[in-house]
């Protein structure tokens, strides 16, 4: 059973369509980047994947479970980083990690807390409202959070926006490591050379549609680099 399997999905917003019949196949233990302009499609389908949002038409599995019927059970079991940073305001970093953990019923919730902490130098924030933290700061709390129960899918919504270049880094290797012990990532994000680095296979979206899929040989063609097939398959190249 693969970890995301998506058919003829489609979201329409009166006479918009934001997806038009997508089929999509992710294997477990894969690196999967989807990457298009504003606007293309991207975020409608992760938050239709994770149950966020019903789609039109088309039916959607991840990790066996029908995302329509059982979307509570799809998002206790994966990990989701939103595009937009938004830990609750008025809880600390430390108060959100420990309210994660009761949310999904995990043991030790002290520990892992510590250990994201720790993970991504948050000390000196543990006990800062989440209002008064840097884009930066609230981002790594996300990425905290979405790993915290150590589950075995992620959706990552611009998991690498808002962090400096040392966190890019280390965020990067993190993932990494987390798919070689079989974790799956799905990713969307604007930042094709960090993903030119990290994915297995990867698919192009505009205006709904999905213009190329494969390996990263096969998407890019002939061009030089990602960058180069992206542009062409979206129509912005010279």
């Amino acid at each position: 059973m693969p970890a995301v399997l998506a058919s003829r999905l489609s979201k329409s917003y009166g006479q918009v369509q934001a997806l038009k019949g997508i089929d999509l196949r992710i294997e477990r233990g894969e690196f999967f980047g989807l990457f298009g302009p504003n606007g293309a499609g991207k975020t409608t389908m992760l938050r239709i994947l994770t149950g966020q949002l019903r789609p039109t038409a088309g039916e959607a599995n991840v990790l066996g479970i029908d995302v329509v019927r059982e979307p509570l059970r799809v998002k206790a079991l994966v990990g989701i980083v939103p595009e937009v940073e938004s830990p609750p305001s008025y809880l600390t970093a430390r108060e959100y990690l420990y309210f994660v953990g009761r949310v999904r019923a995990i043991e030790a919730i002290p520990r892992r807390i510590e250990r994201w902490l720790e993970f991504y130098d948050l000390g000196p924030e543990r006990d800062a409202l989440c209002k008064d933290l840097s884009k930066g700061t609230r981002q790594k709390l996300m990425l905290a959070a979405a790993f915290f129960h150590d589950p075995e899918l992620v959706f990552l919504d611009e998991p690498f926006i808002n962090l400096d270049p040392i966190y890019q880094r280390k965020l990067r290797d993190y993932l990494e490591k987390y798919v070689d012990g079989g974790g799956t990532v799905f990713m969307a994000s604007h930042l094709l050379d960090i993903a030119q680095r990290l994915c297995d296979r990867v698919a192009v979206i505009q205006d709904g549609s999905i213009v190329a899929s494969g390996t990263m040989e096969e998407v890019r063609g002939g061009e030089k680099d990602l960058e180069s097939a992206f542009l062409r398959l979206v129509g912005a190249g010279p």
